[in-house]
């Protein structure tokens, strides 16, 4: 049986990630006397009051122990999220305060942001936040910096936590697992090929995209919504960014994509990275030992995951 943190174990866990962050912060030239934890799911995020910074400290993750793969991502979405907000892109920017780099301290690997306060009464509409990432992907597109084809599919983390799962039939029967595994071998050399997805789906440019739901994680600020957490900003069509969403989020992004003059999600694209987002969610089963609540938020998905079309109708 799968063997999960316990409650102390967590409290302990975002403890020391609080403590990496204020030694970290501190070591930095920061005032910090009184932090406070903004957010705690796959990072620890601490405002470390009074000074207006806040560090993000990633706790959850595939390979825990491999801070140089962090590290570089971390480093792609300190240099695009500081580009986007030198041209006036509304960003949760980097800090000013402290050198824009990641932070090794006590086995963690952390970034630090410019404090916004954020406007905690307003609710998230993700039909208006949809049809703005168009206006996102119109600014991403002279981005200069160099980019990974589809780093934010984690191919490498889909193929090691398929064979995982087999030994935690707790958490997904053997059917479920048995299409994943047929299914990745239609997906992934699409997912790991540049040439291979091109070849697929001709005429589909490629472009800096955000790769982590954006309509999801657009922060209200009371001095207006911002684009935020860029940690898994890679190089991909941009209905990557649409993924899983559904079609009245993706008719959302039709219109603000037709305002820019840009191109509409193709539908064939979106079959294919609506596939890859189901089987990440799969793989993604593989963390629920280090955050036990996760799987009370994957299951709905695995249930729509066996009504949806084998591969997304891609192995015809």
């Amino acid at each position: 049986m799968t063997t999960y943190l316990t409650p102390q174990q967590l409290t302990d866990r975002t403890s020391a990630a609080v403590g990496a962050a204020v030694a970290a912060g501190r070591a930095l030239g920061l005032t910090v006397t009184d932090p406070a934890v903004l957010h705690d799911v796959f990072s620890v995020v601490v405002h470390l009051a009074p000074s207006p910074v806040v560090a993000r400290v990633p706790t959850v993750l595939p390979r825990p122990d491999d801070l140089a793969a962090l590290d570089r991502r971390q480093r792609d979405e300190l240099e695009v999220t500081q580009w986007l907000a030198d041209r006036g892109v509304p960003v949760l920017a980097p800090s000013p305060l402290v050198p824009r780099e990641p932070v090794r301290r006590d086995g963690f690997s952390m970034t630090f942001w410019a404090h916004a306060e954020e406007n905690r009464d307003k609710e998230p509409d993700y039909a208006a936040n949809s049809e703005s990432i168009p206006d996102l992907h119109a600014a991403l597109r002279d981005y200069p910096g160099r980019l990974e084809f589809l780093s934010s599919a984690e191919p490498w983390f889909v193929s090691e936590a398929l064979p995982r799962l087999g030994q935690h039939p707790d958490l997904i029967g053997a059917d479920d697992l048995e299409r994943a595994h047929r299914e990745w071998r239609v997906l992934e050399p699409l997912v790991r090929s540049r040439a291979a997805f091109e070849a697929r789906f001709p005429g589909i440019g490629l472009q800096p995209v955000h790769g982590d739901c954006p309509p999801a994680n657009i922060f209200a600020g009371v001095d207006g919504d911002r684009y935020s957490d860029f940690e898994m900003i890679t190089l991909g069509p941009v209905e990557w960014d649409l993924a899983a969403l559904g079609p009245e989020l993706e008719a959302a992004y039709n219109r603000g994509a037709r305002r820019n003059g840009m191109r509409e999600l193709d539908e064939g694209v979106l079959r294919f990275v609506n596939a890859v987002g189901m089987l990440r969610i799969i793989a993604t089963l593989t963390l629920v030992p280090q955050l036990p609540v996760l799987l009370d938020y994957l299951k709905p998905s695995v249930e729509q995951w066996r009504d949806t079309p084998f591969a997304g109708g891609l192995d015809s």
